[in-house]
């Protein structure tokens, strides 16, 4: 059993008294040893004051100027505590109050001092919640009393001493290698660990996906119970009772032709359909793996899938949420009947929903084509030519598949309308089926300049996508379910400040529709201005660079990248994100036991999987016990969620990070053309255009004048020689060094700049 202090109390909600029974259940305790642990661990915290216990059952006690925080502490010491609510203060922890822990755990803080106008509040480590260092990347060094480990972060302020192990420490000495953490420190003990491998002499020895994996605690190996509890599921669909059979139903599916290159089994979790209404209308079938019907709450399928959260992508690799029996039980193949929750989306002409209904289905895939072959359909000159390419397809299957796309174009052309954008990056697409990870579209535009050149089918199919998550969203909204959504906030107007400085300089027309307001439609205009520049491609990256994460919340509010005002949900990637599992669980729920009248005597009745409910419901549909304990325990996964996504997220930036220090530091030396995209008082931002990487000229190579920051012209100053390098200048720079492990890139000029004039050469008082 692995147990965080953090998991544990994600079980006390709402004051309520808890039993051991459940607690052993929820955290999957099934042998003595968990369950000793589970003990200790119940009596240590009722012991601080943290739980209290009552005839047998515990309860969380709640404290004053006590705060859930996660540390943040730099190289040289400085610790913050960091809160989760938004505009909290960071509280300053000092190195003797931090009770041993490191930089980026999960803590409990008391607060000692309050803080003033100018100084942070202060406080202490009351308890460890999770850590966030199981293990390190560290070098390998002997003393007199043995051999230690000094992590390669710099913000790890600690040594460990190195277990033996088996492994050869005298030959490990000065190379790069992955330590298990064995023992946090304890009082004065230091921390203790082992060896799990030696990656290389060092870090450029080392395989990318190795360093990430280890750096991010990135599991690449599902546990023996994982692995078994997947392979005993049954391999036939048994009895299908109370769902929709759409098998007569041609359905399709689409995958990339690079889906198993890596051997893993490819992930196809949505199919579609097309049928004309009796009033003429078109209905499109999103039809998504019931993936919640074989991995049941509390199971260790279930706690393996939730302790990942999500599906990562390092280049070809996919590190999966669920085991790979598991994967080929529920990927939609062609001939095999699957399970499916099926969203059946009513359009119009133009591309809007009328209505929709949510089902639980069984389907059979007729076929799968890739999104290649689906394009060169679409780029053939006739029909005639699109049928000759695909012989094995029937004439109306292609004009099937014209036609889904035809809707897939009348919907981007509404969610434009709406004031969305979509960015325009020479850049892998998504490997979710939606707007994935980054929260907003993005274009392709690695051979061309427009949407054509991306694999356009994938591009527009995407917009069926996002329109089945948004009909679940407004399904739990208008049912009061519990959900769980996807919120993406505006980025605020201060942080867009150099970039609208960059585009002034450029003399690209660009203002804020509000001074006070970032909207979505800021970016589409922004994106469309950029479009004619010769610098669109570094315009848009650092414009992507500008979006805030995205995050899970308990409650419906703003999609930023989608133009979204409240309310949307992510639903249709069970196989690679646990939060889509949890809103099939949600939907399921409501089939089996939603109340469709306001009582058993009403005659009236709705129809609770049509969106025609909509407005018509006044009475829970749920019954309140169980909504609330569904509510409870989404509410208590979500931090998990959005931690999860962050690692993710954060590990699939290293590797790509990785692979372009390489690439540049096999071309040391070189001079290449460059944009300069930010300015400060220790020198100036690069972005190489030709390789879309970033470096930084430091002002202490700037050899020839000294030079002086203007901070309000955002540019660098000589005093003699007026040569100034500002926001938007093209400079010619050669790669002077590579630290490969950060990421760090060391330029120096060759030429460029510009003449500085009267106000720039102001000194700002």
């Amino acid at each position: 059993m692995e147990l965080s202090i953090a998991t544990l109390l994600s079980n006390f909600t709402d004051d309520k008294l808890v039993a051991p029974k459940v607690l052993e259940k929820k955290l999957g305790c099934n042998d003595e040893l968990s369950l000793k642990k589970l003990e200790i661990v119940l009596d240590a915290l009722e012991k601080i004051g943290i739980l209290v216990k009552e005839r047998g059952k515990y309860k969380r006690i709640e404290e004053e100027d006590v705060v859930e925080a996660k540390l943040r502490c730099s190289s040289k010491g400085f610790c913050f505590a960091i809160q989760d609510a938004e505009q909290s203060e960071d509280i300053y922890i000092r190195e003797s109050h931090l009770s041993n822990a490191w930089n980026g755990d999960r803590v409990l803080v008391r607060i000692t001092k309050e803080g003033s106008r100018r100084r942070s509040p202060e406080g202490e480590v009351r308890l460890i919640l999770e850590r966030a260092n199981p293990s390190v990347l560290a070098r390998v060094k002997s003393s007199e009393t043995g051999f230690s480990a000094v992590p390669l972060d710099d913000r790890l302020l600690f040594e460990l001493n190195l277990q033996a192990n088996g492994e050869n420490l005298e030959k490990a000495i000065d190379h790069l290698v992955h330590v298990e953490v064995l023992r946090y420190p304890i009082a004065q003990h230091p921390p203790m660990g082992k060896v799990a491998r030696v990656l290389g002499s060092d870090a450029e020895a080392a395989d990318e996906k190795e360093i990430v994996c280890c750096k991010h605690d990135l599991r690449r190996v599902f546990p023996a119970e994982v692995l078994k509890a997947a392979d005993g599921l049954p391999k036939k669909l048994g009895k299908t009772s109370g769902r929709m059979d759409l098998r007569q139903l041609f359905t399709v599916t689409f995958s990339s032709e690079t889906a198993a290159e890596d051997n893993q089994p490819a992930i196809v979790e949505n199919a579609l359909t097309l049928e004309k209404t009796p009033t003429g209308a078109w209905q499109v079938g999103i039809h998504t793996t019931d993936v919640a019907h074989y991995i049941q709450p509390d199971t260790p399928l279930d706690r393996e899938a939730k302790r990942r959260g999500t599906a990562a992508y390092l280049g070809d690799t996919c590190l999966p949420l669920l085991p790979e029996a598991l994967t080929r039980l529920c990927s939609l193949v062609p001939g095999q009947d699957r399970l499916a929750i099926s969203i059946l989306l009513t359009l119009d002409d133009i591309g809007q929903v009328v209505e929709f209904e949510i089902q639980p289905t069984t389907i059979q895939v007729d076929a799968g084509l890739t999104y290649q072959q689906l394009q060169s359909m679409l780029e053939a000159k006739s029909t005639q030519e699109a049928e000759a390419s695909h012989p094995d397809l029937a004439p109306a299957t292609v004009e099937m598949l014209k036609q889904i796309v035809n809707l897939s174009v009348s919907a981007r052309v509404q969610r434009l309308q709406r004031g969305a954008f979509e960015l325009r990056l020479p850049e892998p697409v998504s490997p979710f089926p939606d707007e994935g990870r980054l929260g907003a579209l993005t274009v392709s535009v690695a051979n061309g300049d427009s949407i054509a050149s991306s694999p356009l089918s994938r591009a527009l199919l995407k917009e069926l996508f996002i329109l089945a998550n948004q009909a679940v969203s407004s399904h739990l909204l208008a049912l009061s379910l519990p959900g769980i959504y996807c919120l993406q906030k505006a980025p605020h107007p201060d942080e867009l400040e150099d970039l609208l400085k960059l585009a002034s300089h450029l003399q690209l027309n660009w203002q804020l529709e509000q001074e006070d307001e970032v909207r979505p439609s800021d970016f589409q205009r922004f994106i469309q201005i950029c479009a004619e520049s010769d610098a669109a491609e570094v315009l848009n990256y650092l414009l992507k660079s500008a979006l805030k994460p995205f995050g899970y919340g308990k409650a419906p509010g703003p999609h930023f990248g989608l133009s979204y005002a409240n309310g949307y949900t992510h639903c249709i990637s069970p196989m690679q994100r646990y939060a889509d599992l949890l809103v099939q669980r949600v939907l399921a729920t409501m089939f089996e036991k939603g109340r469709d009248r306001r009582s058993t005597k009403a005659k009236d009745s709705v129809n609770l999987r049509h969106s025609s409910s909509h407005g018509q419901i006044n009475w829970n549909v749920l019954p309140p016990n169980l909504a609330e304990d569904l509510e409870s325990q989404l509410a208590s996964v979500i931090p998990l969620l959005n931690e999860r996504e962050k690692i993710a997220m954060d590990a699939e930036a290293d590797f790509i990070g990785l692979k372009k220090a390489e690439m540049v530091k096999e071309r040391t030396g070189e001079v290449f053309q460059g944009m300069i995209t930010g300015v400060q008082s220790y020198g100036f931002f690069v972005e190489i255009e030709d390789l879309l990487v970033e470096g930084l000229v430091h002002v202490s190579s700037l050899k020839d004048d000294w030079y002086e920051f203007r901070s309000r012209h955002a540019c660098l100053v000589g005093r003699k020689n007026r040569i100034a390098y500002r926001l938007g200048d093209r400079v010619e720079v050669q790669v002077k060094s590579v630290d490969y492990y950060r990421q760090q890139i060391d330029l120096v000029t060759v030429g460029g700049g510009s003449e500085a004039n009267n106000e720039d050469m102001e000194t700002e008082e």
